[in-house]
C-alpha cells in the first residue's frame, strides 16, 4: 500500500486557518520564527518519518526487543533513525535551543510529531520520553541537577523513564512500597520493584535517567508520603562524565499484544544494596511533581491514539478508492455492469465518513489543547495564562481517554473496510490496532481518566473552568449561527452544549451526595459525552472557516455551484469535505450523544444493584 501517515492539507488547515498559529510569530517568545520556518520543519519531519522511521514499523514489530544477559536490545533497525532524531533536534522540539531543542510552539511541534509518531509510535516513545522526564528537572531540579542532566536528556544523548507502577499497587500509587533511606552524603538508598516501565532499559543511549517514586522511611502513608528521586542507570560524576553502574537493573521484558519494539520492563532497585538516588524537589512532594510528567504523558498518549487512527483511516481510504469489488447498488441485477471501487458502496462510505469525522475532529481538539499552552506561554497577563492552562488541565483527561478509545475504534473500522485483508499482516491495519490498544491503558486507564474528570476537573474553581469551556463552545456556535449555511448546525450545537451543561451539573451534584457511587458508575459515559461535544464544537468551528474560504473560491454557497466547483478544484473539494463532515457529525453522531446524556441523567443503578454472583462466571 501507499506510505500513508498523516493528512498534510488538514494539518495546515487546523494550524493556519482554524487556530491561526502563524500569529504566534508576532509575540516576543516566537519573534524569530515565521510560517515559512514552521512549514519547513513539518516538511523535514515528514521526510524523516517516511524515509527513515516508517520502514521500522513492521520490521521492528516482527523483530521485537530482546533481553539477554540482563540487558535489553531494541530492534536493530531503530538505531539509525534514533541517531538522526538526535542529530536533528527532534527529541525536544519545544525546548530551549540552548539546551538542544528547537524552541517551537507546542502546536507546531505536535504537527511535526504527527509524522514521527504516526510512522512508528513504538519507536517514537524512546525519543520523546527523555524530554518529558527532563522537564521535571527543568521545573523542580537544583541548578546542579540541571547542569548534570538536562541538556543530555533534551538532546537524546541520554534517555529517561517514569518509574511509578509496582506489581502490588498498580494504579493505586499510594500503595507503593519502594523505600528510600537517606545517606550521610545527602543521597538516598532505594530498594524496590517497579513494573510496566516503558523504555526501562535499552541500547539506544549511553545512559538512562529514571525518575522514581518512593517513600522515605518514616514518611506518611498514602500519596502524601511519596517523594521523587533521580536514579541514573550509570552514575554521573561531578564533571558530567559517566561513573559506575548504579544498582538498578532490568529483570525482564513484558511480552505484549502490540508495540513489540517498545521495551516494557520490570526493574529492580537495590538488589545489591547500592541503588543511589537523588531527591528531586522537596521530600513528600513526589506526586505533585510526577503529575506534571503524567499530564504531559497523558496528552502524548492521547496523541498516539489519534495518530494510529489517522494512519488507519488513510490506509482504508486509499484501499477503498482502488479495490474493485461488486457493482453499483443501482445496477446490482445487471449482469453486464462493471465492478466499481468499493468507495462507491454506501456502507463503505458511511464507515469512511465516520472515521474522517473522528480523525479530523480529534486533530482539531488536540491542536487546540496544545495551542492553549502556547497562548499561555506568550501572554503577559497572569489571568490569561491561568485561563489557558486551566483549559488544558480540564481537557487533558478528555484528550487522553477520548482520543485513545476512538483512535482504536477507527483502527478497527478501517480494518473492516479492508475485509479479510485487513486482518492479515500483509496490510498495516492489524498492527495499528494492536499498537493502538495499549493507549487506553497507558498512563492511567481511561476509567481512571473519567474519574479524574468527574471527581477533580469538573469542579475546578467551583466549576468555573468547565463553564469557560462551554463558553468557548458557545462563542463558536454564535459565530457559525450568523452564517446562513451553518445556521441549523449551530442551533443543534447550542442545544447540545446546553444539554451537556445540565448533564454535568446533574452528575457533579450527585458525585458529592449519597449517590456518589451511582455518579461514578456514569463517569466513563460522561467522559465520552464531553469528548463527543468537544468534537461537535470543533467541527462547527472548522465548518465556519471552510464556508468563508469556499465562498471566496466559488463566488456563492449555492449547493449546485459548490459541487460543480469541488469536482474541478482541489481546494474547493477540501473545504466542501469539511462542510459535509461537520454536517454528518452533527446530524448522525450528536443525536447518539444526546441519547447518552439521557441515559446518564436517568441514574439507573442496575450496575450497582446486580449481585456479584449474578455477573456470571
Amino acid at each position: 500500500m501507499a506510505q500513508l501517515i498523516a493528512d498534510r492539507r488538514d494539518i495546515d488547515f487546523v494550524l493556519y486557518e482554524q487556530l491561526e498559529a502563524q500569529a504566534l510569530t508576532g509575540t516576543a517568545k516566537f519573534k524569530k520564527l515565521n510560517r515559512k520556518t514552521f512549514d519547513m520543519i513539518v516538511n523535514e519531519a515528514r521526510n524523516l518519518a517516511l524515509k527513515e522511521i516508517l520502514p521500522t514499523f513492521a520490521a521492528g514489530d516482527r523483530e521485537g526487543v530482546r533481553f539477554e544477559n540482563g540487558h535489553v536490545q531494541v530492534p536493530a533497525c531503530y538505531h539509525r533513525p534514533f541517531k538522526l532524531m538526535r542529530e536533528g533536534g527532534w527529541n525536544a522540539m519545544t525546548a530551549d535551543p540552548e539546551l538542544g531543542g528547537q524552541g517551537l510552539p507546542y502546536c507546531v511541534a505536535w504537527a511535526s510529531s504527527e509524522y514521527i509518531v504516526g510512522a512508528n509510535s513504538a519507536f517514537a516513545l524512546y525519543a520523546y520520553i527523555g524530554h518529558a522526564a527532563g522537564e521535571l528537572i527543568a521545573l523542580y531540579g537544583t541548578e546542579e541537577q540541571k547542569r548534570l542532566y538536562l541538556k543530555n536528556m533534551y538532546t537524546g544523548k541520554w534517555c529517561g523513564t517514569m518509574l511509578l507502577t509496582e506489581p502490588q499497587a498498580g494504579s493505586d500509587v499510594g500503595a507503593i512500597s519502594t523505600v528510600a533511606v537517606k545517606n550521610a552524603d545527602g543521597t538516598y538508598s532505594l530498594t524496590g520493584i517497579k513494573t510496566f516501565i516503558s523504555a526501562g532499559d535499552h541500547d539506544l543511549t549511553e545512559n538512562i535517567i529514571h525518575p522514581v517514586l518512593a517513600r522515605i522511611e518514616g514518611a506518611p502513608s498514602g500519596t502524601k508520603g511519596i517523594s521523587l528521586f533521580l536514579v541514573p542507570k550509570i552514575r554521573v560524576n561531578d564533571d558530567g562524565g559517566l561513573g559506575e553502574p548504579n544498582d538498578i537493573v532490568c529483570t525482564g521484558v513484558i511480552e505484549k499484544m502490540g508495540i513489540h519494539g517498545s521495551a516494557t520492563c520490570s526493574m529492580a532497585l537495590g538488589s545489591r544494596g547500592d541503588c543511589r538516588g537523588y531527591l528531586l524537589g522537596e521530600e513528600n512532594s513526589g506526586m505533585r511533581i510526577m503529575f506534571h510528567l503524567m499530564n504531559t504523558s497523558r496528552l502524548g498518549i492521547g496523541f498516539i491514539g489519534f495518530t494510529c487512527g489517522s494512519s488507519a483511516y488513510l490506509y482504508a481510504l486509499d484501499y477503498a478508492a482502488k479495490r474493485l469489488q461488486g457493482k453499483d447498488i443501482e445496477r446490482v441485477r445487471d449482469p453486464m455492469a462493471p465492478q466499481v471501487p468499493i468507495i462507491r458502496h454506501p456502507d463503505v462510505r458511511r464507515m469512511l465518513m465516520w472515521m474522517k469525522a473522528h480523525v479530523e475532529g480529534m486533530r482539531s481538539l488536540i491542536y487546540f489543547t496544545h495551542h492553549a499552552l502556547d497562548l499561555a506561554a506568550v501572554s503577559t497577563r497572569k489571568d490569561t495564562q491561568v485561563y489557558h492552562r486551566d483549559l488544558v488541565e480540564l481537557l487533558t483527561p478528555v484528550v487522553k481517554s477520548y482520543c485513545t478509545d476512538h483512535g482504536f475504534e477507527v483502527c478497527v473500522e478501517a480494518m473492516q473496510v479492508l475485509g479479510g485483508y485487513g486482518y492479515t499482516r500483509d496490510y498495516p491495519l492489524e498492527q495499528l490496532a494492536r499498537d493502538c490498544k495499549v493507549t487506553s491503558i497507558y498512563e492511567g486507564t481511561n476509567g481512571i481518566q473519567a474519574m479524574d474528570l468527574l471527581g477533580r476537573k469538573l469542579g475546578m474553581k467551583q466549576g468555573a473552568v468547565f463553564m469557560n469551556l462551554l463558553g468557548e463552545m458557545q462563542k463558536t456556535a454564535d459565530r457559525a449561527g450568523s452564517m446562513p449555511i451553518l445556521k441549523d448546525l449551530a442551533a443543534r450545537l447550542k442545544k447540545t452544549i446546553d444539554r451537556l451543561g445540565e448533564t454535568a451539573l446533574h452528575l457533579g451534584t450527585a458525585a458529592m451526595s449519597p449517590k456518589m457511587r451511582t455518579a461514578f458508575a456514569y463517569a466513563k459515559p460522561f467522559m465520552d459525552v464531553v469528548g463527543d461535544v468537544c468534537l461537535a464544537w470543533m467541527h462547527v468551528w472548522r465548518a465556519s472557516v471552510a464556508a468563508t474560504r469556499l465562498e471566496k473560491i466559488v463566488g456563492s454557497l449555492d449547493p449546485a455551484n459548490r459541487m460543480q466547483k469541488a469536482a474541478q478544484n482541489r481546494e474547493a473539494a477540501f473545504y466542501e469535505g469539511v462542510l459535509q463532515t461537520a454536517r454528518f457529525y452533527i446530524n448522525a453522531v450528536v443525536p447518539v450523544t444526546v441519547g447518552k446524556m439521557i441515559a446518564i441523567s436517568s441514574g439507573d443503578t442496575a450496575v450497582l444493584d446486580i449481585p456479584e454472583a449474578s455477573l456470571g462466571g
